[in-house]
């Protein structure tokens, strides 16, 4: 099956096209307009530096439920007693470059954090921070529409700090009224969380159900706390 080229329209084509990778469309931009047309269909950037930008669709499809969120005993003692303080888009841009340097094989280029951080001022992508003794230790970014949290990365530089951030996010999530978390790619640490595998068309599916409108009035900046 051929893999598509976009153009300068901000048309992509329909995600049960992708190959068998998951590689859907390559070209275009990272424009904030085309990276919400993307995810609303569950589609996301993904590709090395010094490559054309390439578009995703995997199947089957890594989702957590919020309420199938399942924390280890020990972790939770861990976490009440770690002395960690979580906020919400307190340095989003610091998060998505530690991200990025946590990584040796990162993909998050300085043209994605750019494009992130327009997505981040423009209310569609969010940061949890995880700190100790006013250092950030850990965190995580993503892009969140209507009801779908879409997780992008998370970076830890302490024990299980990433994690924290992680339970914070979903007890967040669940306060709001999110109803699904994208996982993208399938890992044995996500699923010891209760993230399970679906197939592509029922990852569609529930898209169409839980994002009724591509745009958000939750500003996670105004509901900021630390906990």
């Amino acid at each position: 099956m051929p893999v598509f080229r976009l153009t300068e329209q901000i048309l992509f084509p329909r995600p049960e096209l992708a190959e068998e990778s998951g590689l859907l469309a390559v070209g275009g931009d990272l424009s904030t307009k085309r990276l919400v047309a993307a995810y609303t269909l569950g589609i996301f950037p993904w590709f090395a530096k010094g490559d054309p930008i390439l578009w995703w669709f995997t199947s089957p499809r890594l989702v957590l439920f919020p309420d199938e969120m399942h924390v280890p005993i020990r972790l939770a003692r861990y976490l009440r007693n770690a002395g960690f303080t979580f906020t919400r888009d307190k340095d989003f841009a610091q998060v998505i470059r530690m991200c990025a340097d946590s990584r040796s094989d990162t993909w998050i280029s300085k043209e994605m954090q750019r494009a992130y951080t327009e997505l981040h001022e423009q209310g569609y992508a969010h940061s949890v921070e995880c700190w100790k003794d006013s250092a950030l230790v850990g965190g995580l970014y993503g892009v969140a529409l209507d009801r779908v949290f879409f997780g992008e990365s998370m970076f830890s530089t302490t024990s299980n700090s990433s994690k924290g951030a992680l339970v914070h996010l979903v007890a967040h999530l669940k306060e709001k009224g999110f109803q699904l978390i994208d996982c993208q790619m399938t890992t044995r640490h996500l699923q010891h969380f209760g993230a399970r595998e679906i197939s592509g068309q029922q990852f569609s599916n529930l898209l169409k159900q839980y994002i009724q409108t591509p745009l958000s009035d939750r500003n996670w900046q105004n509901d900021n706390n630390t906990d």
